[in-house]
């Protein structure tokens, strides 16, 4: 019985990871599903069978975020751009107080996409090879780069420009 546990709280897990935009709700309806579904296996689920789950829609929280702070994916249908990914971190920010989760070392890692997609961004404009991607006021990208705790001084000279309300 262990392994098939196992089995089923990893396979939840993988598709808590792998859910939609709104992470926490796949969590919600898989920890219903695992403790209190007529057809669920009705577990007792542990702290660390809980905290296996939470930690999986976090990284669905940082995948959506990375996503959005991400150049690479500006043409794709799947970017949401900079509005999406400053909303989707007061979604994971309170999802990791709630759950205690150190949001900290992915703070660097998005602060640092933030930064490379402005500055790459700049350059790509100046060079005329394209029309700026951001899609949301000069306010918008400086919540999310407070947020980010990045000093206003970390963000490239001119950023401002790329916003939607030049």
């Amino acid at each position: 019985m262990h392994d098939e546990r196992l089995l089923i709280l990893e396979e939840e897990a993988l598709m808590v990871r792998h859910s939609g935009e709104i992470p926490e709700v796949a969590l919600h309806a898989s920890l219903y599903y695992l403790q209190e579904d007529e057809e669920g296996p009705h577990f007792r689920l542990t702290a660390e069978e809980q905290q296996l789950l939470e930690q999986a829609a976090a990284e669905r929280y940082e995948e959506i975020i990375l996503r959005d702070l991400s150049l690479g994916n500006r043409d794709l249908r799947l970017f949401r751009g900079l509005r999406r990914a400053e909303e989707n971190w007061g979604r994971y920010a309170r999802f990791c107080e709630k759950n205690r989760i150190d949001p900290g070392p992915f703070r660097v890692e998005a602060g640092r996409a933030l930064g490379n997609y402005l500055k790459q961004e700049l350059g790509e404009i100046a060079r005329g090879e394209r029309e700026p991607s951001v899609n949301c006021p000069a306010e918008t990208v400086q919540a999310l780069a407070a947020q980010l705790e990045l000093r206003p001084d970390a963000l490239p000279a001119g950023w401002e420009e790329l916003c939607q309300d030049r």
